[in-house]
Formats: C-alpha cells, sequence, structure tokens
C-alpha cells in the first residue's frame, strides 16, 4: 500500500513538472517573440519563466533599456495569478473556452509586478515630468512650495532631495467575479515612500462586459482607497524646511497640493474630505478614501459633473487611522 502511494505521488509530481516545463517553454517563446516585436523600441533581457502549484505564472529577471535613452529599469518578476496550476492549464485554451461560451474564468484573475526599479533621475523619467509640466501650463512649478510637496509631481532633483536614489515599486492587480459583480483589488507600494490599496465593486457579469471592448462601461458601485505614509510625508516636510518654508507654510502647500490632485480628476474636495486630511497631515499614517453612491455610477459619466458636486454624487467620506 505504501508503495502504491509513493508511486502516485511520483506520477502527479511526475505530470506537474511535465506540465509545467511545457507551460514555461510555451510561454518563453511568446516572450521571445514579444522580445522580438519590441527590438526597434527597447532593448530586454530576462533570466527565465517560472510557474507554481499555487496558480502563479512569472516572467523572472527583466532588464529593459528604451531606444534612445540610456538608462535601464529593471523588473524583479512580472506575471499572472490564479487561484492553481489546474487554473493556469485551464487558461492555456482560453481561445477554445472563449469561443465555447463556458464561464471559463477562475476564481480570480490577478497580474503581480515584483521590483520594479528605476532611478528617481532616470532619463526618460525626467522627460516625462518636464512633458506634465508643459502640458499643464501652470506658472508657478518651480515655487518652492509647488516643488517640494511635488503640486504636479515631484521632480527627479526634489527626490534626491529627499534622500531617494531609485524607485522600487510592487503591485497587484486582482478581480474576482461573481454572478451579477466583480471586485477588483489593487495594491501597490513604494519602499520608503507609500502604501496603496484600492477595492472596487462593480456591477455586471464580468465575462459579459469585457467581451464589449472598448464599448464597456464600467459602473460602480462601490470603492475604497487606503493609502498609507511610509516616511515620504517626514521627508517632505524636511525638504520644505531646507527651502525656507516655515512649518504653516508648509501644511497649506501640501493641503493645497492635495486640493489640486482632486481637481486634476475633476473632484472639489468638500469640507469632510479636507478636515481628516489636515488630520492626516498632523500625527496619523493612514488615510481613507470611500465612495458609496446611492445607485451604480457609470464611472465615464463623472466628468459631465461639476467638481463641486462629485462628492456630494459620489458619497465621498474619509477618515484616518
Amino acid at each position: 500500500m505504501r508503495n502504491l502511494i509513493i508511486a502516485v505521488v511520483c506520477l502527479a509530481l511526475a505530470g506537474f513538472l511535465f506540465t509545467a516545463w511545457k507551460i514555461q517553454r510555451d510561454v518563453a517563446r511568446g516572450v521571445d517573440g514579444a522580445v522580438m516585436m519590441m527590438s526597434p523600441y527597447a532593448v530586454v533581457q530576462y533570466d527565465g519563466v517560472s510557474a507554481t502549484l499555487t496558480g502563479e505564472l512569472t516572467v523572472d529577471g527583466i532588464r529593459a533599456r528604451i531606444k534612445g535613452y540610456t538608462d535601464e529599469f529593471y523588473i524583479d518578476r512580472i506575471g499572472i495569478d490564479t487561484p492553481s496550476f489546474l487554473s493556469l492549464m485551464k487558461l492555456r485554451d482560453m481561445e477554445k473556452l472563449v469561443t465555447s461560451g463556458d464561464d471559463f474564468l477562475p476564481a480570480y484573475f490577478g497580474i503581480v509586478v515584483e521590483g520594479l526599479r528605476m532611478p528617481v533621475d532616470a532619463d526618460y523619467g525626467s522627460e516625462a515630468h518636464s512633458a506634465r509640466l508643459a502640458k499643464l501650463g501652470v506658472q508657478d512649478s518651480l515655487s518652492p512650495a509647488a516643488e517640494c510637496t511635488g503640486k504636479y509631481g515631484l521632480s527627479p532633483s526634489a527626490l534626491l532631495a529627499m534622500g531617494y536614489e531609485e524607485y522600487d515599486l510592487s503591485m497587484s492587480a486582482l478581480i474576482r467575479h461573481n454572478s451579477d459583480d466583480y471586485d477588483v483589488e489593487i495594491t501597490s507600494s513604494s519602499t520608503d515612500m507609500w502604501n496603496l490599496e484600492l477595492e472596487l465593486k462593480l456591477v455586471g457579469n464580468m465575462l459579459t462586459e469585457l467581451a464589449k471592448g472598448t464599448r464597456y462601461r464600467p459602473k460602480m458601485r462601490e470603492m475604497r482607497i487606503e493609502y498609507t505614509d511610509e516616511s515620504m510625508n517626514e521627508r517632505i516636510v524636511d525638504y520644505c524646511k531646507r527651502r525656507g518654508l516655515s512649518e504653516d507654510e508648509i501644511h497649506t502647500a501640501m493641503l493645497d497640493s492635495f486640493k489640486f490632485m482632486g481637481e486634476d480628476n475633476g473632484i472639489e474636495f468638500s469640507e469632510n474630505i479636507l478636515d481628516p486630511f489636515v488630520e492626516f497631515l498632523g500625527d496619523r499614517d493612514t488615510f481613507i478614501l470611500t465612495a458609496k453612491p446611492r445607485e451604480p455610477l457609470n464611472l465615464s459619466q463623472i466628468s459631465l459633473y461639476s467638481p463641486k458636486d462629485v462628492p456630494a454624487l459620489l458619497l465621498l467620506e474619509a477618515e484616518v487611522r
């Protein structure tokens, strides 16, 4: 009996290893093809592809440089996350499953990016920051208050002055589907900067909605954003002081930057949002923003409303921790 159990385990292990090898080989071929297609625009190298029993399939050890720029960026691993290895096997036949009309989606499907690292003063990042300032057309981007708080985005020079040498970002996006709605969970973090968690509940059947392609207009039922400071606020305050701002001026500048972030997204924050944010700037680490509209809201229609009316439309609330 014991020998039979051992034989079954060995066969199962052999089956997993063979299937994992086949999946990794097929994915590696696809990645190699993608690298070839990107060769006119970027130089990309990677260490390999891995699949796990827990349902992850990742491309590992990526090093890339965009043509025309000198600075590289790195990704420890990037790929997909599913409930199990069996889910990965099922997704291999996605095209066939889509045409069958069956609900082939696993209980959840996720995208994982770990260890995305790039210099804070990378040439492509500096160019992107300059392009954003030019697009905004603002006149005060070089003022101490706007520059040290990152009102229009923190510049490479500001980040270096705060003690940062590189971004070290990680992100995961997970979609869980039910019969009549689905949840989107996004977590992201940047070492010694911040952590962000976003939970979004959308109505409808995910398979049906995504099949609409560009015609898809998601309707939001609920949203929750949790932002945790990981020393960035302290560094901003210290840098602003070195730029000659008083404590009151720093407080005003940070609040002004938060207001602009809302305006840039079509929202004029009301006092019930601003008051908790002021408390967050004081002695709290976490700022939480929630939205629970009375009826599911088409996200593409928010821009049709006056920024002043959006908080009431979304029933925005804020708290700190």
